[in-house]
């Protein structure tokens, strides 16, 4: 027999330990009285201490008994730390004891965590707790799931320290997806064996025995998407970052963009998404508009007040408390973004590019994929659109070898790889075009790629649809059902938005029909096309008129 220390053991901190703890073979029946000095004599129809008849219950009744006798002999129950009221693990007398000579062993099975809800196999199975149902995107249903999921299990977002507003990493369970839960088959047979658990609590000696215990597997959750609450954008109400406030405590003027629609950042996150898709651009990460609830994103004093002033109820009165509609604080509404791993910063890629040439190949392909960038931002106004806030991912060249030769060996050498994601969209859809303070240039207008015309790739891709007026009616419609989910949801705002986009749809065509570079585009003269016709109904009599602005923000700059 090895005399190697055994591997520590990290307990499932919500699992009954006692119930892998092994029996001791000296002990039979119903206990060994003389080792027992605190254990009362025993009558031959015993019902406890305490008058715990259970006579239409023998089962029951015996496991009380054999509570009641772990107690006497000192085995108190154990303090359950999950949940908000007093729960314990209660024990068997006739478990939990080690002998002076035990020895470790150890074998690593595969089983699921049965703390945890298994992973469905249907992807109807996949129902959310706050209605967050997609039937057409069964994919982003299964991550929305798999959040809530990890949420309830104890894995709480992240509060990203970048930014200005509320923005939250979200992640998956350590199960399922991202861990695994194991089983320690414990063989002990030779030394003493004694491990705390994660509460602190002892266990035992023991005798020879094989036993199971459970342990949570360190591997770390992935992070899988990134949420943003409505009420915790750059000017909302429960922003937890200073900057904002500081920005409306010492410049209350300059506070806010008046050209955008208040609290609707969520919205364009997800709009953009919509557009993305629509023109096949396929840059955005995928984006929905869902409801989520964590104590780590940041509520009011209030809603934590009602919250924990319902959980008390709930445990001292549970008649009242099954009344409560919801238990736990409010969900929030706001957007979650698939989660883009391997990508940087754009300008920290660009700063490189510049010292280091690309392979032909992978600067035409980084010129069509910056092409989609202005198409996507032109026509949504984004008025956020610096060089940290649009992603790259360069992969270098790599070779495979192909075979022998007489020379040697040799290799197929591929280009280097490199993909864009256009990130933090929630600052677009403008009502307006900027006309006061601030003009928020798109800032890739200053880049090298942008004095390049628009190539015939990005024509063929985006000019057939954006020069049909039905097409381009459809996307106003699907933004439409999009929108008017708001609370705060006004048509007539919402047709003067659809209004700057048409006239950005506008302007966009007749460059690309014009054979102009990007930097040119955003020289052109904004405009604004308004329906004069009312109703969503399209008819041949459905008239557009064009609008021009004329007035020029105070800074031009920024």
């Amino acid at each position: 027999m090895s005399n190697a220390p055994p591997p520590d053991v990290t307990f499932a901190p919500n699992l009954n330990r006692s119930e892998y703890l092994p029996r001791s073979p000296t002990r039979t029946g119903r206990g060994n009285e003389e080792n027992s000095p605190l254990l009362a004599p025993r009558v031959e129809q015993e019902y406890g201490q305490f008058d715990n008849n259970f006579p239409d219950d023998p089962a029951f009744q015996e496991i009380i008994r054999k509570a009641e006798e772990a107690i006497e002999e000192g085995f108190l129950p154990e303090r359950i730390y999950q949940g908000s009221s007093g729960s314990y693990f209660v024990k068997d007398h006739e478990k939990g004891r080690m002998t002076d000579s035990d020895e470790i062993q150890i074998v690593e099975k595969d089983d699921p965590a049965p703390h945890q809800p298994a992973c469905p196999t249907d992807s109807s199975q996949y129902e959310t707790l706050y209605g967050n149902n997609f039937p057409r995107d069964t994919d982003f249903q299964k991550l929305v799931w798999e959040t809530e999921m990890a949420i309830a299990t104890g894995v709480s977002p992240e509060l990203s320290a970048k930014g200005t507003s509320g923005c939250y990493f979200v992640k998956d369970r350590d199960a399922c997806m991202a861990s695994e839960m194991k089983i320690l088959d414990i063989t002990l047979t030779g030394q003493r064996f004694k491990r705390r658990t994660s509460r602190g609590a002892e266990l035992g000696d023991t005798d020879n025995a094989v036993q199971q215990v459970p342990y949570v597997s360190t591997i770390q959750s992935k992070i899988i998407g990134v949420f943003k609450p409505k009420d915790e954008e750059p000017y909302g109400k429960l922003n937890p970052k200073w900057t904002k406030w500081m920005h409306k405590l010492c410049c209350p003027c300059c506070f806010g963009r008046s050209c955008l629609v208040p609290n609707q950042g969520y919205l364009s996150e997800a709009g953009a998404s919509l557009v993305d898709r629509k023109l096949q651009l396929n840059i955005v990460p995928n984006t929905k508009v869902v409801k989520l609830a964590s104590d780590t994103f940041n509520y009011s004093a209030i809603d934590r007040a009602k919250s924990r002033t319902k959980h008390s109820i709930m445990t001292k009165v549970p008649a009242v408390g099954k009344k409560f509609h919801r238990l736990g604080l409010p969900p929030k509404t706001g957007s979650f973004q698939l989660f883009v791993n391997g990508y940087k910063d754009a300008d920290f890629w660009l700063r490189k590019f510049d010292s280091e040439d690309l392979p032909v190949s992978t600067a035409t392909k980084l010129q069509h994929l910056f092409e989609r960038l202005v198409v996507l931002d032109y026509i949504i106004r984004n008025t956020d659109r610096g060089n940290d806030n649009w992603l790259i991912k360069y992969e270098p060249a790599t070779s495979t070898p192909k075979g022998d030769s007489e020379e040697g060996e040799w290799s197929l050498v591929q280009n280097p790889d490199i993909s864009v994601a256009a990130i933090d969209n929630g600052l677009a859809f403008p009502y307006k075009h900027p006309d006061e303070w601030r003009a928020y240039p798109y800032h890739w207008a200053w880049l090298p790629q942008a004095k390049v015309p628009f190539s015939d790739e990005i024509k063929e891709l985006v000019l057939p649809q954006l020069s049909d007026m039905n097409f381009v009616q459809d996307l106003c419609d699907d933004l439409y059902e999009l929108f008017k989910t708001d609370k705060g949801f006004d048509k007539r705002t919402f047709a003067k938005q659809m209004g700057v986009m048409r006239g950005q749809i506008l302007n966009l065509t007749q460059a690309l029909k014009d054979n102009k570079s990007p930097v040119q585009l955003v020289q052109m003269p904004v405009v604004t096309v308004e329906r004069t016709k009312e109703g969503r109904v399209r008819t041949d009599s459905d008239q557009y008129t064009q609008s021009f602005s004329h007035r020029a923000p105070f800074f031009s700059w920024c």
